[in-house]
């Protein structure tokens, strides 16, 4: 009887070698069904085909060997050391193997198991290895996994080894192959545009591989399955932003617009004339936008989200933007004033602290359209607040506000275009994997004559002489941050806390004035403490990273960072982002524990590029820290690599794009299987969309 794919979602309990027991042992690795098990590709591999032959080793060889144990047993020595040793057997001879002190190895290697041992070969009484890691292969019951000298090693759990696992793979895989042809969704013309291979024969080869050259291929055959999905997940969102929901055409004539453009005191750069434009495009057409603005602190996003701002003024309606904190709201006012002054456009604040008379008069003028652009907080998306001709939402730092926040100033918008802004630079996989559902624009060019933050690393010797230095520099009338990884003293971490570090500050600058910023003190706190450092009231800031993205302080030009080494990339960069700000030249000081600094940390000190560090964070973390799949609602990744495989990511987003452009529903025959795989493995993530 022929075989149906719906086989392959029967429980794995069912399976040769699993049984109930080993079931519920396999559903801690997420391993529920027969497909779940085909999937669960090995995680690394133990290369025999490298393997010194045993006849061949001679003392001082580091080698790696594989071979039965034909003998094995623990012997005591006069110090009361207990060895355990293990003689090996391959096709060519005999080599002693110990372990000094590891007795109990006694207990789970026995005589017949076939083992990988890799270690240097010396001499005593006899050839004899001491192994730095060795791999059992097969027990003496089993035989051997795979025709192949390749041996898959397999995520395991307690109770069931990798080795278990192998032996129930390899008892049920020519089976499941068989299935899982019939799943196979990519024609043989579309396997060749990427440069891969089949869906059956790729799991063949990461189960099976005949050599480690086979297995890379494979893996990509399986990484593009699931960046095609993800891609899918997006252009199914994008689709419905531009085309279910009514969007606005601000298409009027621009008069206004390049008013404003032309009194600008500079040029644009030619990434903010890129972004502008692709910006503009959106704007005019009557599908609605929903694009993120990226770029590095300093670049320039403000005056491109600006000029958006007054195109949609000049058609008659309204722009919105939604800052995190009402510190940054108030900047953004400030900015947008100064550049929106040449035009007669005065943009209206609406956070939590414009209360009494002044807030009625501004919910009015905000109800009736009065109020071109207002600019405000989560105030903005509280009750009794409506916007009476809304055509453009800017959502500034959005990874900062919740999902119900997002959606309610969606919502309040009604047809409004949206532009999403973030500082925070990441590669542009990353962003494809994360934003895919966002059309993307990236000004990645600083403005000219912008002078590069002076990177310093040191050790803690070095401390002494880079306060000297901060002390010239506040005596010249600067301001400064000094950072600190936690709040309290604690005894897991030995690190310096910022509230014990404001006592020994305010000693060594008893002339200054200091003051304490971090994340529990209360929102009106911190919003004072801000403010009394914006006015210049406060010199030294002593700080935790809740400043990482806040206010801009021109007057700041020195950022040190204790314990430099217990941050992250990204993170240290965003710090470094507080300075600069202005026409002086600014530094940033990197402390680090220990004898040398860490990789991240040279690479910190070696760039100001935004994009750069976003790539190095992604090399040296790995995209599993940097994804963020439980904060976007995606599922995460877990065979493509978005380093290695950014060409399958934009042919898969290309192709995703072009197939729900065509058939949006994917009712059609050729495009039902591939609406049927949403739904069965991604119908949770797909939902997440409908809330931003």
């Amino acid at each position: 009887m022929p075989r149906n794919s719906a086989d392959l979602h029967r429980p794995v309990q069912y399976l040769k070698g699993v049984g109930p027991r080993r079931a519920e042992k396999l559903a801690r690795l997420g391993v529920f069904t027969a497909r779940d098990l085909l999937f669960h590709v090995p995680y690394r591999y133990e290369d025999a085909t490298t393997v010194a032959r045993i006849a061949s080793l001679r003392p001082g060889d580091d080698a790696t060997i594989i071979g039965r144990v034909v003998s094995k047993g623990v012997i005591p020595t006069r110090r009361r050391l207990r060895i355990f040793h293990a003689v090996l057997k391959d096709d060519s001879g005999l080599i002693e193997c110990a372990w000094p002190g590891q007795p109990w190895l006694d207990n789970t290697i026995r005589q017949g198991d076939l083992l990988l041992a890799s270690g240097t070969v010396g001499f005593y009484h006899g050839r004899q290895m001491r192994p730095r890691e060795h791999t059992l292969l097969a027990s003496g019951s089993e035989a051997e996994a795979g025709s192949g000298r390749v041996f898959p090693v397999y995520r395991a759990t307690e109770g069931l080894s990798h080795r278990q696992i192998r032996t129930i793979v390899e008892s049920n895989l020519d089976g499941l192959l068989e299935e899982v042809a019939e799943d196979e969704l990519f024609g043989p013309d579309w396997l060749r545009a990427i440069g891969t291979m089949p869906l059956p024969e790729a799991l063949a080869r990461l189960h099976r591989p005949d050599t480690l050259a086979e297995v890379e291929p494979a893996m990509r055959r399986l990484a593009y399955e699931e960046l095609f999905f993800l891609q899918l997940l997006h252009a199914r969102a994008r689709y419905r932003y531009r085309s279910r929901e009514a969007g606005l055409s601000h298409a009027a004539p621009p008069e206004l617009t390049e008013r404003f453009l032309r009194s600008l005191p500079y040029r644009l750069t030619a990434a903010q004339k890129r972004a502008w434009e692709e910006i503009r495009a959106d704007l005019e057409s009557p599908a609605r936008m929903y694009r993120l603005l990226q770029g590095d602190v300093g670049c320039g996003k403000t005056v491109v989200a600006a000029a958006a701002m007054v195109r949609v003024v000049d058609c008659g309606r309204q722009a919105i933007l939604m800052a995190p904190t009402e510190l940054l709201a108030e900047q953004h006012l400030r900015t947008l004033a100064e550049l929106l002054q040449p035009v007669g456009i005065e943009p209206t604040l609406l956070t939590g602290s414009v209360t009494g008379q002044r807030r009625s008069g501004v919910l009015e003028e905000t109800r009736e359209g009065r109020a071109p652009v207002v600019i405000g907080t989560h105030a903005l998306i509280q009750e009794g607040v409506e916007f009476g001709s809304p055509g453009l939402v800017v959502i500034d730092e959005q990874h900062r506000f919740g999902v119900e926040q997002r959606r309610a100033l969606r919502d309040a918008g009604g047809a409004a275009d949206t532009l999403v802004m973030s500082a925070t630079p990441i590669p542009r996989s990353l962003a494809l994997a994360v934003y895919g559902d966002l059309d993307l624009s990236v000004i990645d060019e600083m403005p000219p004559g912008r002078k590069s933050v002076i990177t310093g690393i040191r050790g803690t010797g070095d401390r002494a002489a880079a306060f000297e230095f901060l002390r010239g520099q506040l005596a010249a009338g600067r301001q400064a941050y000094v950072v600190y990884p936690l709040i309290d003293e604690s005894d897991a971490v030995e690190a310096a806390a910022a509230t014990r570090a404001l006592d020994e500050l305010s000693g060594l600058f008893p002339e200054f004035r200091l003051d304490l910023l971090h994340g529990r003190l209360g929102g009106a706190d911190k919003e004072e403490a801000m403010r009394r450092f914006l006015s210049g009231e406060t010199h030294l800031l002593v700080a935790t990273t809740v400043i990482e993205v806040g206010i801009d302080v021109p007057n700041a030009t020195v950022m040190l960072i204790e314990h430099a080494d217990r941050f992250g990339l990204a993170q240290l960069h965003q710090l470094r982002g507080r300075v600069g700000r202005g026409g002086d030249q600014s530094y940033c000081v990197a402390f680090y524990t220990g004898d040398a600094p860490p990789d991240r940390l040279r690479a910190f000190a070696a760039t100001n590029d935004g994009f750069e560090i976003a790539r190095e964070d992604l090399r040296l973390r790995g995209q599993g820290n940097l994804f963020g799949a439980e904060q976007h609602g995606l599922p995460a990744l877990r065979f493509a690599d978005l380093e290695r495989d950014h060409k399958l990511l934009e042919h898969a987003r290309e192709k995703a794009r072009a197939m729900v452009e065509a058939d949006p529903e994917l009712s059609s025959r050729p495009h039902r299987p591939f609406g049927r795989v949403l739904e069965e493995r991604y119908a949770d993530h797909a939902a997440l969309y409908a809330v931003g």
